[in-house]
């Protein structure tokens, strides 16, 4: 019976513990009333944010298997590193390919709530614009790493976001920076290279998973910080 970790973090404990820090950190703010109306700008409680927030950041642990790639040799036990960033290759043995997953984290949740962003906030078309500008340009950074599958760095989705979303709109930059950048990341890194996975001993090719999921769940921070520009 062939074994893997399906279910797995992306990154290294260390990691999340920062990004648990800075959670930890906006929960201070909102608890001062310094992020409240930021998040209200957003669209959303600043309870909800929070558990939104948090919800990606466990449920990043949480792929959803939807196909599978031919038979390929795979790594195992593997660390990968990439523009800074440490990304782990969980160990398999006697799997025959790579396994198409979608990660409720860094995938599901984002396109869930930037649904409801588009709606709520009624910026379908400046949310496409957005979504199509970071996609170009994530789809130009992003790159196929032997073992990880594909990767961007970690910084660049957030910084183009922040830059898109304000020169769209001041007033909508704080949805506009999470729709764009969450769908921006995902298309533009994830769906418009799963042609290329085949061969990248991949275990486990996660949509919105390992080598995406830092920039999307740093993007959701920025979109804050960009509500409370934008209520400025």
């Amino acid at each position: 019976m062939h074994q893997i970790h399906l279910h797995y973090f992306p990154l290294p404990l260390i990691f999340y513990a920062i990004f648990a820090g800075v959670l930890l950190a906006l929960f201070v703010l909102l608890q001062l009333g310094l992020l409240r109306y930021a998040y209200m700008r957003i669209g959303l409680d600043s309870r909800v944010a929070m558990l939104v927030l948090l919800g990606s950041l466990l449920g990043s642990y949480i792929n959803i298997p939807v196909a599978q790639l031919p038979e390929a040799p795979v790594a195992s036990d593997e660390v990968i590193d990439f523009f800074g960033m440490r990304y782990i290759v969980r160990g398999v043995i006697g799997w025959p390919g790579t396994i198409i997953a979608v990660n409720v984290g860094g995938a599901v949740i984002p396109t869930l709530l930037s649904m409801y962003l588009l709606a709520r906030n009624q910026i379908w078309l400046l949310g496409a614009v957005g979504t199509v500008i970071v996609a170009v340009v994530v789809h130009h950074l992003a790159e196929l790493v032997p073992g990880v599958g594909i990767a961007v760095p970690v910084l660049a989705p957030p910084l183009v976001t922040a830059v898109v979303a304000i020169v769209l709109s001041r007033r909508f930059a704080g949805p506009l920076a999470y729709v764009s950048g969450s769908l921006g990341t995902l298309v533009g890194a994830d769906l418009l290279n799963l042609d290329k996975l085949h061969g990248l001993g991949v275990p486990v090719a996660s949509i919105g998973g390992a080598g995406t999921f830092d920039g999307i769940f740093v993007t959701g921070i920025v979109a804050v910080l960009l509500a409370g520009l934008g209520a400025r």
